[in-house]
């Protein structure tokens, strides 16, 4: 660990003399964390023991309202991050991820918020041989969240602040391969910030932004990917998921949707023929339909052209009990142009992941 940390200082020491001729408005920050796994499934309860720790390292761009979405958000930051961590239990092993990040401001920019999505690796996934035990993660390539909050003052020594808080690390591969329980970190950092420039400009604060009207929206949506049942073995299959739904933008940053999901999740088929010749006292036939269709409800907040979407949806045609019958959707949305987006999205029941969904869609 003093290898890392002392790699890193070197690395930010390095790159602060190489940006002294051409200085942007940009910061780095090194944070170091120490807490716990959080027991959010009693099937992990054996990977529990241990203090895992690590370090955070992240290169940041302000913002200063040269855009009107970043007066709206009280000029975000936004960047890129590096995370290490040693989980502490030779059946986890180590984890490394990369993020992009959007760092929010609150009381006087005393308070900072940090939400950071990305994909990580994991040194030591599950094998049925050679690591039977970690029922975490059942892939080497991970998804992963995290979210940060710290107090923090920039400049106490000419270019140098410090901040300190709580992290959560969140850590699954959805469902991609089985076995998948996750792991999350609940855990305390203190970190250094270090800013590449003498002084920042001046925020620009224009007049207010002009009350947004719209009609309502028409959108189409396609959502793929891979996934599998919780049957450890059974096998990877492609999903598709076809969604029409209508929107309605409140104002610049938010708006209202309502709509119907058709799913065609394959993995369902091996679970249901399975379910039907190895558990006889379940009454699966064997026939049920595979497919299911569902009416949501959501909320999408835009940054830019980056939006974040929710959406909480219920069954109307639910053949087979899988999970229950509602269903959460959570992610990302990138506008190209005004029409056209892509999205990455999780689909869960509850804390229960069932796909991570690679989308395109049109608004009409």
């Amino acid at each position: 660990m003093k290898y890392w940390l002392t790699s890193l200082v070197i690395l930010i020491g390095s790159l602060s003399f190489s940006q002294e001729k051409e200085a942007s408005n940009s910061y780095f920050d090194l944070n170091y964390f120490s807490g716990n796994k959080a027991l959010h499934n009693n099937d992990i309860l054996h990977l529990i023991a241990g203090r895992p720790e690590g370090f955070i390292f992240s290169w940041n761009k302000k913002t200063f309202g040269n855009e009107a979405w970043e007066q709206r958000f009280n000029y975000p930051d936004y960047g890129a991050s590096f995370v290490y961590q040693d989980l502490k239990n030779e059946r986890l092993g180590h984890n490394f991820g990369l993020y992009a990040h959007y760092n929010l401001y609150f009381f006087k920019r005393n308070i900072m918020l940090r939400i950071g999505q990305g994909v990580a690796y994991t040194t030591n996934p599950y094998d049925k041989i050679k690591n039977p035990k970690n029922v975490a993660f059942g892939t080497h390539v991970l998804s992963s969240t995290y979210v940060m909050l710290n107090y923090k003052k920039e400049r106490i020594f000419n270019r140098f602040g410090l901040q300190a808080g709580l992290s959560l690390i969140h850590y699954s591969n959805a469902n991609v391969k089985a076995p998948n329980t996750s792991i999350n970190t609940l855990a305390l950092n203190v970190g250094l910030t270090y800013n590449l420039k003498d002084e920042n400009p001046e925020y620009i604060n224009s007049s207010s932004d002009k009350k947004l009207t719209e009609p309502i929206k028409y959108n189409l949506a396609f959502r793929t990917g891979i996934n599998q049942s919780d049957i450890i073995g059974s096998g990877q299959f492609p999903f598709y998921v076809l969604s029409a739904y209508a929107d309605k933008r409140l104002s610049h940053t938010s708006a209202i949707q309502f709509g119907a999901d058709v799913f065609f999740s394959n993995f369902l088929k091996e679970l249901i023929y399975y379910k039907s010749v190895s558990f006889p006292e379940e009454n699966v036939s064997g026939d049920e339909d595979y497919k299911r269709v569902g009416l949501f409800a959501g909320y999408e907040l835009f940054i830019n052209k980056t939006s974040i979407e929710t959406q909480f949806g219920y069954y109307i045609y639910y053949p087979f009990d899988f999970e229950g019958r509602t269903y959460i959707r959570i992610g990302l949305k990138r506008y190209f142009g005004k029409k056209f987006f892509g999205a990455m999205t999780l689909k869960s029941h509850g804390a229960k992941a069932e796909a991570v969904e690679f989308g395109i869609g049109v608004r009409l």
